[in-house]
């Protein structure tokens, strides 16, 4: 600790040089700059560039110095010659720190070695950095000061901005693949008067204006389909969604989804669609459909359905019309520890979709034939009674999306709402969506993607901190 009180007390004095330089170490506008990347690409010897970056190397040799300047798209040496900038900005050098922001104009040229450079012919100051970059930033001991301390993570840890950029073009992607096939990007409340849309404990909070309590928002759901029966007929939102329950490497309470609705479209027409979202964001942000996950081979290439019923019936006996004291021997008889004597079908549904989940596909797996009792938003199968039209996406065994032809009967939907209600006392029947539906809503397929959980995949990372820029923490 005292060796960087040291380096600090250090960085303060060479700030202080500068002020008494009268140069501001915390610069100001500096115009016309390229991206190290489009230096790079058309490099030409002799011509004229403007940069600016972070310094990130030096290498000092007499009357001359090179640095290695870092920006967001890459890293770029620059050289420093005292007679071409003179004694006085020469010896201002000695004055900076690595980490320090600069930005610098020259001509371009290739040394000895071959390597791009810029001949610097002047330079100025735009940021001071009092803190020392660390000079080990990896491995398990401090993924906690990563997550907290991102900012610097992005500095040094070039495997981590390359992440962000792919989850990035992901996003920017599936938009544009979008708005192609004609649906319309809107924008939907972040705070509900009820929770709903999708299983979860809100956030609640209170809007003092209005002396009323509001939840943030669980799922984007109700009101996007709100804009079906106002004519919407193709739109998605990517959204940020809350839910107030446990942190893991798959969840974080403050989460990205995407969700997309379709009128005279299905289950089916979602199932297309989603294959189609994500093999084309593979192909264009990866540049393939065969990558790696976790060790996992996967093959977007091949896409494969199993039936949930037929995984509970084979697996622990569990049949859609067993009453749920049956479920509950069954679960009991297999080994599965269940807390209480008051589970519902939904609770048991969620605890033993956890253990079949296809962990060893190496392709994506739709898992249909879902239970009616988990679905309260779907709707039933005219062909088989208890059973939802609806999938659930696995790839690399880890959930990734949800979708299902959408309940469009108010008559039904009411129905469901009023025996959710008994099963949970903290629910509330949403009248006015059943009133919105009383309006006609076209039948339609509503899908869900979770974009965290996508980018986890497509950057071979296993915790979902890995992926959000500032994820959630206890305070230190």
């Amino acid at each position: 600790m005292e060796d960087r009180n040291e380096q600090i007390q250090e960085r303060f004095k060479n700030m202080e040089c500068l002020r008494e330089m009268g140069i501001d170490p915390f610069g100001e506008r500096w115009e016309n700059i390229e991206q190290i990347a489009a230096v790079k690409a058309d490099f030409k010897e002799a011509r004229p560039s403007r940069i600016a970056g972070r310094i990130m190397a030096r290498r000092e040799h007499g009357k001359s110095a090179f640095l290695d300047i870092k920006d967001f798209s890459g890293r770029l040496q620059v050289y420093f010659r005292k007679d071409v900038i003179g004694e006085e900005a020469f010896n201002m050098l000695k004055s900076l720190d690595i980490g320090d922001i600069i930005g610098v104009a020259g001509e371009l040229f290739k040394t000895r070695t071959e390597e791009d450079t810029i001949k610097v012919e002047s330079f100025v100051v735009l940021s001071k950095s009092l803190r020392p970059l660390p000079e080990k930033w990896h491995g398990l001991k401090d993924v906690e000061t990563r997550y907290r301390q991102r900012y610097v993570d992005l500095i040094v840890n070039d495997d981590a901005r390359e992440k962000f950029k792919t989850r990035l073009k992901l996003v920017s992607n599936i938009r544009e693949f979008l708005s192609k096939k004609g649906f319309l990007e809107v924008e939907t409340p972040m705070m509900h008067p009820i929770p709903g849309g999708a299983a979860g404990k809100p956030f609640k909070t209170h809007h003092e204006a209005l002396d009323m309590d509001l939840y943030l928002r669980v799922a984007p759901e109700i009101y996007l389909k709100k804009l079906l029966v106002g004519g919407f007929e193709k739109i998605f939102e990517i959204n940020r969604s809350f839910r107030n329950e446990g942190i893991s490497t798959r969840h974080n309470p403050e989460f990205t989804m995407m969700e997309v609705y379709e009128a005279y479209s299905d289950c089916d027409g979602m199932m297309k669609l989603t294959e189609n979202i994500i093999r084309t964001a593979a192909k264009e942000v990866l540049g393939t459909e065969k990558f790696s996950y976790q060790g996992k081979e996967i093959d977007l290439a091949v896409w494969k359905k199993v039936s949930f019923k037929k995984l509970m019936e084979e697996n622990f006996g569990i049949r859609v019309q067993d009453p749920l004291s049956a479920w509950m021997e069954k679960l009991k008889a297999k080994g599965i520890e269940i807390e209480g004597d008051k589970v519902s079908k939904t609770q048991i549904i969620n605890i033993v979709g956890e253990l079949v989940e296809p962990e060893r596909e190496t392709h994506p797996v739709f898992v249909v034939d879902m239970f009616k009792e988990l679905s309260p938003l779907a709707k039933e199968k005219k062909s088989d009674k208890g059973i939802v039209e609806r999938f659930e996406l696995y790839i690399g065994g880890m959930e990734i999306a949800n979708a299902y032809s959408e309940l469009n009967d108010p008559i039904d939907q009411a129905k469901r709402f009023e025996e959710q209600a008994k099963a949970d006392p903290d629910a509330t029947v949403d009248t006015d969506f059943i009133r919105a539906l009383e309006y006609g809503m076209p039948p339609a397929g509503g899908l869900g993607i979770g974009i965290d959980r996508l980018a986890m995949i497509f950057t071979d990372s296993a915790s979902i901190r890995e992926v959000v820029l500032f994820p959630h923490m206890r305070l230190e």
